[in-house]
């Protein structure tokens, strides 16, 4: 069954919101900006992430020096998963700060 547009936006709006702590509580340097349903969160090398909600795939997507991916959540796992790789958000992300920012974050939550 897939989500109802109510519900994904409430996912995704409590994914973001989790990220931007995630990112907040670190000691990183980092620019965080949001809006209109887009985080954007900018290392101090120049890199970037991007977390943009698409409404009509019912999907998160993330833009990153390494690519870009797309997540569809999962009911029963209670995650975002790779539509690609079925790899969680959280252990994409632990594995995409390292690369970019060079440090290790836990992403455990997500």
């Amino acid at each position: 069954m897939s989500l109802t547009e109510a519900r994904f936006h409430d996912l995704v709006d409590a994914t973001q919101q989790t990220l931007e702590d995630i990112f907040d509580e670190s000691d990183l340097d980092i620019d965080l900006e949001s809006s209109a349903g887009v985080l954007t969160v900018k290392f101090e090398n120049g890199t970037a992430l991007i977390f943009s909600r698409q409404e009509p795939l019912r999907q998160l997507w993330l833009a990153a020096v390494s690519g870009g991916f797309h997540f569809d959540y999962d009911e029963e796992s209670k995650r975002w998963m790779c539509d690609k790789s079925d790899e969680q958000l959280g252990e994409m992300l632990e594995r995409i700060v390292k690369q970019q920012a060079d440090v290790e974050l836990d992403f455990e939550g997500l």
